[in-house]
């Protein structure tokens, strides 16, 4: 597969333009349920271009990707979050809040987050497609990482889906074998890929647009229609209020919609997606990064572009930190587009060669083909066995081994005198054996089996995997504060590397004991 480095530039400036867009064209509609014939904006065009969340926080992973480059993970994400990223509302807050209180990512967006499900991180999945162009399984990672900071579950599998298809974008168009890629990284039976499917059911039969979209918000529904409500149109009796926060699955499908009966028309594409209502900057913002990315910026009109130009306003980042910590945000599409296409060769190392007439040639992967990659490196295998690893876990690496704790009952949360089992899953990345001697540091009077010291004999990284488990539990005999931090000590025999993993544990009463 070949692309010439003048069209990779192109689209990534399109994709960025058409992200700008189409959050513009839809945010006088973001948070309303109905539907609207829209030809063009709608808002005051002297205003320029509008700030939107949906790009802002892909500005602040795009300093992140520079300072770490492949080496960018959830826990680095989550310090960018709380050091840059400002808004507390929604699933931001509940992530943020988390972070803040000790729970690490996955546990930060799964745990009181009755927005895990929503729309806040498959809006910003562009970044890690743009710095990954035909490589699905590299674009996915990373968006895995970045979505697991506030998001769970639906919320996860809507970066997953569009980053792969924006990824796989740079060199498919044909929106069926693209949306084909997208689901092979999600699971079947999951929410958003019913919506994508009735979508596509909906086309195949005829329906109109807005009728596909009452479709959509019948089968899985949102929770916009109490957010905002109808603004100057009359209830529909027929759509329900889906539960408050289950919002990514309902808007990817309006997407869909866009993208189905706007039949490679930038602008019709788009307008139907806003037209939609609900999340619509979301959801017209990511079909224009799409299209964008699909076909350059020859598809983007240039009446597009003449009220908003090239500049890039921003709403969620805290710019009185930029840029004495070295915190740069780019202030127009074409400096983002530059800085993207820059840094791209780093996440793309051994994945490409640049020809002599300038055209990329991608080395094919059979990673694509059967949806494999390994999420922060725990276990080579099916995205589909990654995600039944709980999100009440924590993740650490060095550079001879990873692990994963998990908390063996699904929850952060301790009593008196009750046990609580967690479960070790060590992934060895040396093909070598190792011992680990792990210790345990407890509060006073607390305990644990088999004992607050353990040895454990890694098996050697063999046939593309090892991974090793182990389970212990622990007593605490006494509580006398609201959190608990215990930590895991962590070292390889004969070797340098000393790893401490904070364990963090809630101390919430129960209805009874309320």
């Amino acid at each position: 597969m070949k692309l010439t480095f003048e069209a990779y530039h192109d689209r990534v400036k399109a994709c960025w333009l058409g992200k700008n867009i189409g959050g513009t064209l839809g945010a006088p509609f973001e948070c309303v349920r109905g539907v609207y014939d829209i030809e063009y904006y709608t808002h005051d065009l002297s205003l320029g271009v509008l700030p939107n969340d949906d790009l802002d926080l892909q500005l602040v992973w795009l300093n992140a990707a520079e300072q770490y480059g492949r080496n960018v993970n959830a826990e680095i994400l989550g310090e960018y979050w709380i050091s840059y990223i400002v808004p507390d509302w929604s699933e931001y807050g509940a992530g943020k809040n988390n972070m803040r209180f000790g729970l690490q990512p996955p546990l930060s967006g799964w745990y009181g987050n009755h927005n895990k499900d929503s729309c806040g991180c498959f809006i910003r999945s562009e970044i890690w497609a743009c710095l990954a162009p035909g490589h699905p399984e590299i674009a996915v990672k990373y968006a895995y990482e970045d979505a697991v900071c506030d998001h769970a579950d639906e919320g996860v599998y809507g970066e997953l889906f569009c980053a792969a298809i924006q990824s796989a974008a740079f060199l498919e168009s044909d929106i069926r074998k693209l949306v084909e890629i997208g689901k092979k990284y999600i699971p079947a039976e999951c929410a958003v890929a019913k919506a994508v499917d009735t979508a596509f059911t909906c086309y195949e039969r005829g329906l109109s647009w807005k009728e596909a979209r009452k479709v959509i918000l019948q089968t899985v529904p949102g929770s916009f229609g109490m957010l905002g409500g109808y603004r100057d149109q009359e209830p529909e009796t027929d759509v329900p209020l889906g539960k408050l926060g289950f919002d990514a699955a309902s808007n990817i499908g309006l997407m869909m919609v866009g993208w189905l009966y706007g039949e490679n028309s930038f602008s019709k594409s788009i307008c139907i997606a806003a037209g939609c209502c609900e999340d619509a900057d979301c959801t017209a913002g990511t079909l224009g990064a799409i299209l964008g990315i699909i076909h350059g910026t020859d598809i983007i009109e240039e009446k597009w572009l003449q009220p908003i130009g090239d500049e890039i306003k921003t709403i969620s980042l805290d710019l009185t930190k930029s840029p004495l910590s070295g915190f740069v945000v780019p202030g127009t599409v074409s400096e983002l587009t530059r800085r993207v296409v820059n840094l791209m060769p780093v996440f793309l190392y051994g994945h490409y060669e640049m020809g002599t007439d300038g055209t990329f040639i991608f080395h094919e992967t059979d990673s694509v083909s059967e949806g494999r990659f390994k999420i922060g490196a725990l276990e080579y295998g099916s995205l589909r066995e990654q995600l039944l690893i709980s999100p009440v876990s924590i993740r650490k690496a060095n550079p001879l081994f990873e692990v994963c704790v998990t908390y063996g009952d699904g929850s952060p949360e301790i009593r008196a005198d009750a046990g609580k089992k967690f479960e070790l899953r060590f992934y060895n990345r040396l093909h070598s054996q190792q011992w680990l001697e792990i210790k345990l540091h407890l509060p006073q009077e607390w305990r644990a089996f088999p004992g607050e010291e353990m040895s454990l004999c890694l098996n050697q990284l063999h046939g593309g995997h090892s991974v090793t488990r182990a389970v212990f539990e622990i007593v605490p005999t006494t509580l006398r504060k609201g959190r608990y931090e215990i930590c895991l000590e962590i070292r390889s025999n004969g070797r340098l590397s000393t790893m401490y993993v904070p364990v963090t544990l809630l101390v919430t009463p129960t209805r009874k004991e309320l």
